[in-house]
Formats: C-alpha cells, structure tokens, sequence
C-alpha cells in the first residue's frame, strides 16, 4: 500500500505538468484555427479533471448527456464526445496501470475488442486497393471504425463502475436522459414555434427530438420502453412508470416510424411468451393497440401505414419486380427500399468477399443513401467475410444473454434485466431488416452501458459508493 501511495504521489504531479502543457498548445492551436473547438478544449478541462476526482458522477453525467448532442451533427459535436471520451477512457486505463490498481473486463469485453480489431482490416485493404472503393475515401471508414470503437469504450468505461456503483442504480440514472429529448419532443409536439431551427423549430411532421432522425429518436425510445417495462415488474411507486411507459409509446407513435410498430410488437411477445396469462396477454395487447391507435390518429401515419399494402409483404399481386418498377414513381419507401437493396446486391458481386469498405455503402449508389437494411450494408461494406463476422458478432450477443439467464435467480431483478434486453435484442434483429439500426449511436451508448452491467454478479457484496445509494422506486 506505501508503494503504490508513492508511485501515486510522484506521478500525479507528473501528469498534471504534462497535461498542463498539452492544453497550452491545444488552446493556441485551435485559437487560431477553430474557435469553436477551443471552447470545446476549454471545456474539456474541468471534464478531465472531474473525471479523476469525481469519477463516478462524470462518467454518469456524460452518459446522460449523450442523448442530447445529434442535434448539434453539423457542428461535429457528436464526434467531439465520442473521440474524447475514447480519449478518457484509454488515459484512465493507463493511469490504473501505472498505479497498479484493478482495470475491470469481461470475456464478452474480449470478443467485442477482438471484433472492432477486426473491422480495422478494411482500413488496411482500402489504401491497397484490395475493396471497391479507392483510398480517398479513407477518412469516412476512419470514423465509422471510430465511432464502432466508441461503443468498446463506453463498455470498458461503465465496467470500471463496477466496485464504485450497484448496477441498479446506473440504469436507473439512464432515465435522467431521457429529460431534454422528451421535453424537446413535447414542444416540437404542441409549441414548435418556441424552439430554435437547430432543434426542429417550426412544424414538423415527424417529431425527431434531439436527434437527426425519426428513426434514431425511434430505436432510442424503444429501448427505453423496454428498460421502463422492467422497472414496472418491481417498482413500488408503479403508477409514475406506468405514466413513463405512456409517454414513451406516446411520442414514439409521433414519429411515424413504422418500423417502431415491428419493433414493440417483437418485444411485446418475447416478453409474454415465457409467462404468458390472461393478464400479460391483454396487457400486451393494449399496449400494441394503443401504439397502432396513435399511430394512426393523423393522416401522415394513416398514409405511412396503407403504403405496405401496395408492397409485396402484402399485395400478392406485386411482385418485387413490379416493386422496383413502381419504386421509380409511387412514393412508397418499402418499394424503394426493394429497388435500392437490389441495386446494392447487384454491385456487391463485384466485390463479393471484402465488399466495398467500412462506413461506404451510402457512396455506392448516385444517390448516397443508407441502405436501410443493416444485413445488406453489412454485405456490401464488408463482403462475405465482414457478413460473416457480424452473424457471429450477433451469435455471441444472444449466446451471452442466454448464458446470464441461466446463471440469474429466475425471479431477480438482474435475471428480468436480461430478459428484457434479450427482447429488445431480438426485435433490433427485426428492425435491421428495413432500417437503419447500426447508425443509431446515441442508442448504443446506452444498449452497451445496460449489457455490461447484466454481466455483473448483482448480489455479491461490494464496496459500493455510500454517497449514492441504491433507491427503489
């Protein structure tokens, strides 16, 4: 204990010098060439030194804030928090190296790294011309592999929590980021005109919160819906989540995203099936009803919805050849998707083993659209190789949850945790098969702050912090 309090002694001072110097040259630097990111340079400061000071609050309190930031993309804002918070976690790892002090992992940690080194590969074989695409588009598979390599480090952040915090208690302060997106959402709902263009000011048809898209407000909410679900199976105050669950499938139905509908009805089953009464079964049903209800309420969701029934999934009289014709003129975005998915097959066989690169899918078609379909990316970014890899990527997901199923008490509330992210797992794979899953990062944050805590043994007796007890609500 002396040894590391001298170590400890003698290199803190150490690294508050370097550090100091660093921000000096980084200060001058961007003062004349960025002002904006030297006032994100300035604010980094104190975040770096509450980081080791108050580490728990500050790794909460900028989990908490992600979901608030998609609104401010053009200003590279969200790519900012995501390179510096890869740049805190890695400095914090070294510093509880060179202190000699515990670094907390998992196996599942391990195979996640063992992935995202994978995916590095496209980097290498695009600058040698061994893809479909040519090496100046390199940057843009730099910060896909980036923004992959984000979510690995939000994982290996929440579990150095895990002597500090219950793990109750950090997904229970995951609802506190759902304030400013559910509160911008209500206005552009009821008082657009009070809120700035940059946060959807004036009407909008789709409500999209503070993020880029419908569809990214959508997959976030969902699991949010999924994470207040569990709540309700043990909470003592249930009426205040009961009215959470309601305005969630509330402003979910705003966003007139029909792929949410797949998605709770997915969820609704996986989570009744294995208790399935009378009770859970209507409940399950309201729930759906009023989603479809809402959905439904306005022309623009009546429209979205009677679309599906001139696409083959329910037309037999339309065939997807026809689908691709219709796409050129019809407006409907399921046959659109159809047309588009089989102009990117097409182009994939051309370079069917390493496809065409990390992050460049959007660059294959005039056009430069995603691909709403998260498998056909997957293939045409990365070939069969890269498909491949993400199945069993996908494979080791669901075994690991499958697997803490088994080591859970049955009727815990870590063992239902597991289950419900198992639920929300499954529908993901469903919605990946007409929308743009993988793009949603602000959702991953979260998704992988909630898996890396199923994996901790809940009833084992820690030290946790006593200035933040667990509450049961």
């Amino acid at each position: 204990m002396l040894t590391n309090q001298r170590v400890h002694s003698s290199f803190l001072p150490l690294l508050v010098g370097l550090l100091g110097v660093g921000v000096g040259i980084v200060a001058g630097f961007f003062a004349g060439a960025k002002p904006l990111y030297l006032c994100l340079a300035l604010v980094a400061v104190p975040v770096l030194i509450f980081f080791f000071t108050k580490f728990e609050q500050t790794v909460m309190g900028l989990l908490i804030l992600r979901s608030s930031l998609d609104s401010w993309f053009a200003l590279q804002i969200p790519a900012a928090f995501a390179i510096g918070l890869d740049g805190l976690t890695l400095l914090y790892v070294i510093v509880m190296l060179l202190l000699g002090r515990p670094v907390h992992t998992d196996r599942f940690w391990w195979l996640f790294a063992s992935w995202i080194m994978l995916q590095a590969l496209w980097l290498i074989l695009l600058p040698l011309g061994e893809l479909g695409m040519d090496a100046s588009l390199l940057p843009i598979s730099i910060r896909e592999w980036i923004r992959l390599f984000s979510f690995l480090m939000i994982y290996l952040l929440i579990m150095q929590l895990k002597d500090k915090l219950h793990p109750e208690k950090i997904v229970s302060l995951l609802f506190f980021s759902l304030v400013f997106p559910l509160t911008v959402a209500l206005l552009q709902i009821f008082l657009p005109s009070v809120l700035p263009q940059v946060l959807g000011g004036g009407s909008m048809t789709r409500i999209k919160g503070t993020f880029v898209h419908a569809n990214n407000f959508t997959v976030y909410l969902f699991l949010f819906i999924g994470l207040t679900w569990w709540k309700l199976g043990y909470a003592r105050r249930r009426w205040s989540w009961v009215l959470l669950l309601g305005l969630l499938v509330f402003v979910l139905s705003t966003t007139k995203t029909m792929v949410g509908l797949a998605m709770l009805c997915i969820f609704v089953i996986v989570m009744i099936a294995p208790k399935l009464s009378l009770t859970n079964l209507i409940a399950g049903v309201l729930l759906f009803a009023a989603l479809i209800g809402l959905f439904v309420s306005t022309e623009l969701g009546q429209e979205r919805l009677s679309t599906i029934t001139q696409t083959p999934l329910l037309n037999p009289d339309i065939d997807i050849s026809r689908a691709i014709l219709l796409s050129q003129g019809d407006y409907n975005s399921f046959n659109w998707r159809i047309a588009y998915w089989n102009y990117l097959i097409q182009a994939w066989q051309h370079f069917p083993i390493f496809g065409y690169g990390l992050g460049l899918s959007s660059h294959i078609h005039p056009d430069q659209h995603l691909p709403h379909n998260d498998y056909v990316r997957a293939l045409v970014e990365g070939g069969i190789f890269g498909f491949t890899a993400l199945l069993i990527f996908f494979g080791a997901q669901f075994a690991r949850l499958v697997q803490l199923l088994w080591r859970t008490p049955p009727n815990s509330i870590q063992h239902q945790l597991c289950w419900n992210l198992l639920a929300v797992f499954i529908a993901l794979l469903v919605g990946m098969l007409s929308e743009n899953v993988a793009v949603s990062t602000a959702f991953y944050f979260y998704y992988w702050t909630v898996f890396a805590v199923c994996g901790w043994n809940w009833n084992e007796k820690q030290t946790w912090d006593k200035s933040m007890p667990v509450t049961h609500v």
